[in-house]
């Protein structure tokens, strides 16, 4: 298999999904709901068995995170080299679009920033199945039989400095002292704020009315979370929707800007790898996979700023959490867009 060569930096490109059904997505408290996890020493860690073959990876993950882990990977196995991708998602969709028509998809392993990407493929039968005790580690409601989880995004609400009133909750986005002042990050382009979307419709107090009230309020959508943090370090917006390691990055650098977490819980969005069943390299790609739920995979997530999946490894609570039903969103994503951008246009 050919690596594709480097690719930095984000492009806008929608991403694009085709299965239509009905929603009936639900809160899920991401705490109460996870399963009694395995002691660590029940795990195994990444087969240290010697491969032959590369890994090609196809990815939407922040450069930082990619080379913290593709570091640490060296060190465990230095027999595998390693050829990144690096996309935002509707991007990434493209690629992997462009690629089926012509043939097939170049990626050994896929590594996305939210579960609903990896659907569409699990469903067309391009994924190939994981097994081995590596992945038992990982709370069940973040694995299915094709992927598995490797981190949680929490999205969350920033707010320029000294801004009154400082907002404690997501409706109070809504509210009219923040008219014209809010940005939203785009659900067709991010793959977390199409799960900020997914969660809101399926509250029975918020739906997509929400994103009405939003709208009605003045709020503006921009491309991605980072955009939004930026807006609002700049004065632009009053306050948005973005994801807690960006917001806490911005404010470690000085950024005149407070990451505040929703009273009613952060939207948690969990970070699936899968190998693509399409591999030359099916072995080396099951170990790096195998890899990034290890411990050692899970303490350079970590150490890059991302909640790890695992719960065995060390990360501070900041407070409650909640997710979409994603079972329930699955295939819906279509329907969602365009109900969306009924509201906000593309």
């Amino acid at each position: 298999m050919t690596p594709p060569s480097r690719v930095h930096g984000q492009r806008s490109l929608a991403a694009a999904f085709v299965a239509l059904a009905t929603l009936s997505a639900a809160v899920t408290p991401a705490l109460a709901q996870a399963e009694a996890s395995p002691s660590p020493a029940a795990a195994a860690p990444a087969s240290s068995v010697p491969v032959e073959g590369a890994v090609t990876l196809y990815t939407s993950v922040t450069q930082d995170t990619i080379d913290a882990v593709l570091a640490a990977f060296a060190e465990e196995r230095p027999d595998i080299p390693v050829e990144v991708f690096r996309a935002p998602t509707g991007e990434l969709d493209a690629r992997i679009a462009t690629e089926l028509r012509s043939g097939g998809m170049g990626a050994d392993v896929l590594w996305v920033s939210d579960p609903l990407s990896l659907q569409r493929y699990e469903a067309e039968g391009l994924l190939a199945p994981l097994a081995g005790e590596a992945f038992a580690a990982v709370p069940a409601q973040y694995r299915t039989e094709t992927s598995v989880g490797t981190r949680l995004l929490n999205l969350v609400l920033v707010a320029g400095q000294g801004v009154e009133p400082m907002p404690a909750s997501w409706s109070d986005l809504a509210d009219p002292a923040y008219a014209g002042a809010v940005a939203l990050p785009d659900p067709g382009f991010a793959g977390s704020a199409f799960a900020a979307l997914g969660y809101f419709a399926g509250q029975d107090d918020m739906g997509l009315d929400f994103y009405q009230q939003l709208k009605d309020n003045g709020a503006v959508q921009v491309a991605s979370p980072v955009d939004v943090m930026t807006g609002v370090a700049e004065g632009l917006y009053k306050a948005g929707i973005s994801l807690d390691k960006i917001v806490a990055d911005a404010v470690a650098d000085g950024s005149p800007i407070e990451l505040v977490w929703p009273e009613s819980g952060a939207i948690a969005v969990y970070s699936p790898a899968a190998v693509v069943s399409s591999s030359d390299d099916s072995a080396a790609a099951q170990a790096f996979v195998e890899f990034l739920v290890s411990p050692k995979g899970q303490e350079a997530i970590a150490a890059s700023g991302w909640q790890p999946v695992r719960p065995d490894v060390e990360w501070p609570t900041q407070g409650p959490a909640v997710a979409p039903d994603w079972p329930a969103l699955f295939g819906t994503q279509e329907e969602l867009l365009e109900a969306y951008r009924a509201i906000f246009g593309d």
